[in-house]
């Protein structure tokens, strides 16, 4: 089973409701539609995708400004109620976050809002500055309703905007989160409108030329572990077959094997975890059916095995009692004494002094 876990949707047209007044429109939520040319041209991706081996597909909305509950809208509800249904096929629901210098301050990721991310199966942070980076992996990963699991790093830029520690990492993967690599870059293919727009991502050939310089350093971090390989696709052209793109990151000093479960089991493990959002206290297990124990049935019945119990011990002590000869002390000399207390083991020589005088003066 292969994962492709960032489908991009590109941002669709919105309505307003505009005041009676006629002054501002409302601040109300706009209606997403999406029309029939943009409808089968994300199928069209889909029955490809399909066709080259993924299984799990993952819709991905991306958002560069701090969330508001007033005007956001989680479009991709109403894209998965209009495609069609296919047999084995798990659609996804992600939200890519991008931060840039205002998110410092805060960008709508709190408690308060909690209503709005639990709508999403997945939470991706895309950190553009170096304080954003240290809160996505320090913070923003511990386990808590609002985890983002996955971190995209904008590997298409000329240079990274911030340096990759190996704390900052270590503490990330050590959390539960995976750092992503969009093959996309690779190709040097069209990437999200919106990350263009927020200058998250480049497309061309320099981008290509960026993309193998940071990944290759981000592979060398990491040492090959808490990597996920996605595709960011937006054109069919620039898809891939996922034993493709396994020999494609394989070229950037990763193993075979690796480079084959970041497209298999990291992607299954990260969806897992990503369940824990909706538990107590990020606690994923099964169910175990504990029978509590009755004190007053357990006391009935040790009361009514009691007497056939203690009689069965009394008989059995009789039974001993015959099977062992009993010497029997017919006077109080001191041969019989003797010949008693020499099979008593352990008896010192002073306990036998005592023991003679006391025949003594019983005697006399």
């Amino acid at each position: 089973m292969f994962f492709d876990l960032n489908f991009p949707v590109q941002r669709i047209s919105s309505l307003q409701t505009a005041s009676k007044k006629g002054k501002q429109p409302q601040q109300a939520e706009a209606v997403p539609t999406f029309l029939p040319s943009q409808i089968s041209a994300i199928e069209a991706r889909v029955d490809l995708l399909i066709h080259l081996g993924y299984s799990v597909i993952a819709f991905s909305q991306t958002l560069n400004k701090k969330i508001d509950p007033k005007t956001h809208v989680n479009f991709l509800d109403g894209l998965l109620v209009q495609l069609r249904s296919r047999s084995g096929i798990v659609y996804l629901k992600r939200l890519n976050i991008i931060l840039d210098r205002d998110s410092e301050k805060g960008f709508g990721l709190i408690n308060a809002n909690l209503s709005l991310f639990n709508s999403y199966d997945l939470i991706a942070l895309i950190p553009t500055t170096h304080t954003t980076f240290s809160l996505a992996c320090l913070t923003h990963s511990l386990p808590s309703p609002l985890t983002a699991h996955i971190i995209a790093l904008p590997l298409t830029l000329p240079r990274l905007p911030y340096h990759l520690k190996h704390t900052l990492v270590r503490t990330a993967i050590k959390n539960g989160a995976v750092f992503e690599i969009n093959y996309v870059g690779s190709l040097g293919g069209e990437n999200d409108a919106t990350l263009a727009d927020a200058n998250a991502a480049e497309s061309g050939s320099s981008a290509k030329r960026n993309w193998w310089a940071a990944t290759r350093e981000l592979v060398r971090v990491t040492k090959g572990k808490g990597l996920i390989i996605s595709g960011g696709v937006v054109a069919e052209a620039d898809l891939r077959a996922p034993r493709d793109v396994a020999n494609l990151i394989a070229i950037l000093g990763l193993a075979q094997d690796a480079a084959h479960e970041a497209s298999t089991k990291a992607p299954r493990s990260l969806v897992v975890r990503a369940q824990t959002r909706k538990t107590y206290r990020a606690v994923l297990s099964e169910p175990t059916l504990v029978v509590p124990f009755d004190h007053t049935h357990s006391t009935l019945e040790s009361s009514q095995v009691a007497p056939e119990s203690t009689a069965n011990a009394m008989s059995a002590k009789s039974s001993l009692d015959n099977s062992i000869p009993q010497k029997r002390l017919r006077d109080m000399s001191g041969t019989v004494l003797d010949e008693v207390a020499s099979t008593v083991p352990g008896l010192s020589q002073k306990k036998k002094r005592k023991r003679d005088q006391k025949a003594d003066k019983l005697v006399t």
